[in-house]
C-alpha cells in the first residue's frame, strides 16, 4: 500500500529515524520540522497521513492537530500523535484535539506500519466519496451543504458485543449521558443487530472465551451493509499480536483495558464523527446520482437516463430472444392546461398524470418523462398484445377520473394520446424503436386523440 506520509517533529534524529521506517514499506514520506511548517506543507501538498509529535516549540502538537481538523480541507486526513508521554489524561487530550490515534516512544515497527496502512486504507475510501462529492458541486448538482451535519454529531448508538454481562454494565455507565449503549453477546445475534440496526458504532471485547471476536470483526468487514460501520475493540495492553491482527482485518481504532471513561468516550467520539462524515458524504452522491437521472417535478427517470438504459434493455432482449414494447405518450392538450390555468396547476397534472403511470405499470417496467408532456414506458418481456392491454390500462385511467387542481380548488379534465411500439428479439436500433413510436403517437393525435394506435414492424 503507498501512501504519502507527512512526519512532524522538531529533533532530526526522531525525523530521521521515522522516514527510515516509512520508506522501507514504501511510503513516500514528507518532513516538517514544526508545526507552522506542517500546517504550511499541507495547504500545498496531498498528504494521507501525519505523525505528529507532540512536544514542540511554539506550536504543540495538539494545537498542530486542532487547527487540521479545523480545516474543511485537511479535517479528514489521519493524524497520529506521536509521542513519549503515555499518561491517559495525555492521550484523551490528544483525542479531544482530533488525533485519531496515539503511538508511544520508542516505537514498535509493527505497531507503527500497522497503525498508518489501518488508516490510510481509511483515508482512500474517503477521499474517493470526496472526489466525486466535489465534482458534483463544481457541476452545481450540490451545494456541499452535506458538511453541515458534521456540526450535529453529539450522542449515538452504540453496540458491546461480549461474553461477560459485567463487561456491559461497567461500559454503560462510563458512556452513560454520551451514547446509547446495548449489549449483545451472541454472535450470530450480534451480526443481525448490526445489518438491521442504525448503529454508529460497535464495541468487540477481544478477549471472548465463547466466540472468535476476530472472526466477527473480519465478518462485519465482509458484509457491504456493515463495511464502513466503526469498529473498536476493548483489548489488554500486552496482546499486541491480536490487536495488530484486529486492525489488519479493518478494525478502526482498539481501547485499552482496563477502560477509561475519558479515552473510551474520546475514541468513540472519533469514529462516530467519521461515520457521519463518510455518511453524509454518501449521502450527498446518492442525491447527485438523483439528479443526475431523475426528473426534478415528476421523480421518473429522466431522458438521459432512459436513452442510456433502453440499449442495455434492447441487447438484453436480443440476447434472450424475448420481445420488448415502447409506449410513447403525450398529454392531449397540455398547452391549454398552462394557459388556461397557470404553471402551477400544470406541474399539478404532470405529477398526478405520473403516479396514475406508477399504479398501473409493473415495477420491472421503466416509466420516464421524455420531455414536457411526453412519457415513456418501456416494458421487457412484453409483446404488443400484453403492451397493449397496459397502454389502454393507463389511458382509461387518466381519462376516467378528474385531475385535482389549485390545491383541491378546481378539477380538470385529462386524456392521453399513446403510441406503441414492440420487437420480438431486441433486433432494432432504439433510434428506429422510438420513431415508431413517435409516428404511431403522431396517427393518434392525427385520428382524435385520447387513444392507443400500435405501430407497424415496417414504419420508420
Amino acid at each position: 500500500m503507498s501512501a504519502r506520509v507527512l512526519v512532524v517533529d522538531d529533533i532530526p534524529a526522531n525525523v530521521k529515524l521515522l522516514e527510515a521506517r516509512l520508506m522501507a514499506d514504501y511510503f513516500d514520506v514528507l518532513c516538517a520540522k514544526s508545526g507552522k511548517e506542517a500546517l504550511e506543507i499541507l495547504d500545498l501538498h496531498m498528504v494521507d497521513i501525519v505523525l505528529l509529535d507532540v512536544m514542540m516549540p511554539e506550536m504543540d502538537g495538539f494545537e498542530v492537530c486542532r487547527r487540521i481538523k479545523a480545516n474543511p480541507q485537511t479535517m479528514h486526513i489521519p493524524v497520529v500523535m506521536v509521542t513519549a508521554l503515555d499518561q491517559v489524561s495525555d492521550r484523551v487530550s490528544g483525542l479531544e484535539a482530533g488525533a485519531d490515534d496515539f503511538l508511544t516512544k520508542p516505537l514498535n515497527d509493527i505497531a507503527l506500519i500497522s497503525r498508518v496502512k489501518s488508516l490510510v486504507r481509511i483515508k482512500m475510501m474517503t477521499d474517493e466519496l470526496r472526489s466525486r462529492a466535489s465534482t458534483s458541486e463544481q457541476m452545481g448538482l450540490d451545494d456541499g451543504s452535506f458538511m453541515k451535519k458534521l456540526l450535529h454529531h453529539e450522542g449515538g448508538r452504540v453496540l458491546l458485543v461480549d461474553d461477560m454481562r459485567s463487561s456491559s454494565d461497567r461500559i454503560r455507565k462510563q458512556v452513560r449521558g454520551d451514547y446509547e449503549l446495548s449489549f449483545e453477546n451472541d454472535v450470530q445475534m450480534a451480526l443481525r443487530r448490526c445489518t438491521d440496526e442504525d448503529l454508529d458504532c460497535v464495541l468487540v471485547n477481544l478477549g471472548t472465551q465463547t466466540f472468535d471476536a476476530l472472526r466477527l470483526c473480519a465478518q462485519l468487514r465482509s458484509l457491504e451493509s456493515t463495511r464502513m460501520l466503526p469498529i473498536l475493540v476493548l483489548a489488554d495492553e500486552s496482546d499486541q499480536g491480536r490487536i495488530m491482527r484486529a486492525l489488519d482485518l479493518g478494525v478502526n481504532d482498539y481501547v485499552r483495558q482496563p477502560v477509561d471513561r475519558n479515552e473510551l468516550l474520546a475514541r468513540i467520539k472519533t469514529q462516530v464523527l467519521r461515520k457521519r462524515y463518510l455518511d453524509a458524504l454518501r449521502d450527498s452522491i446518492q442525491h447527485t446520482m438523483e439528479l443526475a437521472v431523475l426528473d426534478g417535478l415528476t421523480k421518473l427517470y429522466n431522458r438521459r437516463y432512459m436513452t442510456t438504459h433502453l440499449n442495455s434493455l434492447l441487447v438484453s432482449a436480443k440476447d434472450k430472444e424475448k420481445p420488448l414494447s415502447l409506449l410513447l405518450m403525450d398529454i392531449d392538450h397540455f398547452k391549454s392546461v398552462n394557459d388556461s390555468y397557470g404553471h402551477d396547476a400544470g406541474d399539478e397534472v404532470l405529477q398526478e398524470f405520473s403516479n396514475r403511470i406508477r399504479k398501473n405499470t409493473r415495477g420491472i417496467d421503466l416509466v420516464c418523462r421524455y420531455g414536457g408532456e411526453e412519457f415513456v414506458v418501456i416494458m421487457p418481456d412484453t409483446d404488443h398484445a400484453l403492451a397493449t392491454v397496459v397502454a389502454e390500462r393507463i389511458r382509461k385511467k387518466v381519462s376516467e377520473k378528474p385531475f385535482i387542481i389549485h390545491k383541491g380548488r378546481d378539477m380538470l379534465d385529462v386524456t392521453v394520446s399513446i403510441g406503441l411500439a414492440s420487437v420480438q428479439n431486441g433486433a432494432e436500433s432504439q433510434d428506429r424503436l422510438l420513431k415508431r413510436a413517435d409516428n404511431a403517437l403522431y396517427h393518434a393525435k392525427e385520428s382524435g386523440r385520447n387513444r392507443v394506435v400500435v405501430a407497424s414492424e415496417e414504419a420508420a
